[in-house]
């Protein structure tokens, strides 16, 4: 494994523990016996939950962490679809065994006890053809990823986006705590409002959801605004962090601001390092939102955030236009964007090249932000380019923070990112 701070490789599968334990007390069974030894493995799983996490005698630094499908007769294969624990490029690393004699179908890995994200399991049930191996297993498990959903076994759930399927959450018992996720029964609620907003900026309409904080509009009130709507708002709820977060006092009163991105062809188009994004927000957006409510026009106590191209666009905007965003709030950027660039161009690069963005703000004169950049130990060259920019920003003088969680370009980290990013920008 890569030392600490250095971004992780793909783990290998590995014997789980648990499934030797029932391996062992198999072996020898009559047919009654196993029918129950495998019925009350199930039993404590589904009490247990999915994956199964256990301590590591020789590491107390990592876990075991075995997934888990209960098959049947006709299940050919089982597929793990784990953000950024999986080679896209080699599904078969990523399958499933099977305990012989049972329905227990598993996958094992050794992983850092810090690490959360996200995941989908699909079982192949088609009826039986020649075995498969190389090109043509690829692409039927490529096939296969199509129909992968949550696991059964699993209650934590994570929505999807853009009518895709549920995923589910794993989260190992050092991985870094989110106090305000859950939602808080007895706090008071702010309200959820969805508006339409026509700009000339990006020649169209735009849906803009808006929170307000609970306790009336007395103002000047600071303002977030955040980029990919739909999903924090529209499926991942982020009302519940933002009333928890101002219940306890860790942040005071704070109006969001976000748009929808549409669909994915007109996220890349607008997102990034785009102006006429930064135009929408800068001078539609914000505008709009200050003749109906009372919102700080400092500065300082205006945040703009956003994930991946949303995270670029978020430090555009602090960028070119810090006199509006003091604060930039950037998870999983997409640093290997520049001008130009077609969709679909490979992502990966030379993570040791300057990113286009961390060019600028070495090149250009400092500006009155501040930064923070939070990414993902399991996210490849954007974790470089990240240590890059983050490294350009300090020689220039800029106040900037850099968190590197263990997980991937994943909601499920970067829930809890956001939480603290905005703690640490509007937190008194």
């Amino acid at each position: 494994m890569a030392p600490d701070g250095e971004a992780r490789p793909l783990p290998r599968p590995v014997a789980s523990p648990a499934v030797e334990r029932l391996a062992q007390r198999l072996r020898g069974a009559s047919d009654g016996e196993r029918e129950a030894l495998t019925a009350e493995f199930w039993s404590s799983v589904q009490t247990a939950g999915a994956p199964l996490v256990e301590a590591l005698d020789d590491d107390p630094d990592h876990r075991a962490v075995t997934f888990l499908w209960r098959g049947h007769r006709a299940t050919r294969r089982v597929l793990l679809l784990a953000n950024r624990l999986v080679d896209r490029d080699r599904l078969a690393d990523s399958l499933f065994s099977r305990l012989e004699g049972t329905d227990v179908w598993y996958l094992c890995y050794r992983l850092r006890a810090d690490h959360r994200g996200s995941y989908q399991i699909v079982a192949d049930i088609s009826p039986a053809g020649p075995p498969l191996a190389g090109d043509a297993l690829q692409q039927r498990l490529q096939a296969l990823s199509a129909h992968a959903a949550r696991d059964p076994l699993n209650p934590l759930a994570l929505n999807g986006r853009w009518r895709a399927s549920e995923s589910s959450v794993f989260e190992l018992p050092k991985a870094p705590p989110q106090p305000w996720r859950a939602p808080r029964p007895h706090s008071a609620r702010g309200t959820v409002e969805k508006h339409r907003l026509l700009s000339y900026a990006l020649d169209g309409e735009r849906d803009v959801w808006v929170y307000l904080p609970p306790g009336g509009e007395t103002g000047p009130l600071d303002v977030l605004t955040l980029c990919d709507g739909d999903m924090w708002f529209g499926r991942l709820a982020l009302q519940r962090t933002l009333d928890a977060l101002i219940a306890d006092g860790a942040v005071p009163p704070v109006v969001v601001l976000s748009p929808d991105a549409v669909d994915n062809a007109t996220r890349w188009r607008e997102m990034g390092a785009r102006d006429l994004y930064v135009d929408f927000l800068a001078d539609e957006l914000l505008p709009w939102a200050a003749r109906r409510w009372p919102l700080t026009s400092d500065p300082a106590r205006t945040v703009v955030a956003g994930q991946s191209l949303g995270g670029l666009a978020a430090l555009y905007a602090g960028f070119t236009r810090p006199e509006r965003f003091g604060n930039a709030l950037a998870q999983s950027p997409s640093l290997w964007w520049r001008p130009g660039m077609p969709r679909g161009v490979p992502k990966g690069g030379d993570p040791d090249s300057m990113p286009w963005l961390a060019q600028r703000f070495a090149d250009e004169d400092r500006r009155d932000i501040r930064v923070h950049l939070d990414v993902g130990l399991h996210e490849g060259a954007m974790v470089d380019y990240s240590r890059t920019l983050h490294g350009v920003l300090h020689e220039r003088g800029y106040p900037v923070t850099r968190t590197e969680f263990n997980g991937g370009h994943d909601y499920a980290c970067w829930r809890g990112g956001l939480a603290d990013g905005l703690v640490s920008f509007l937190g008194r």
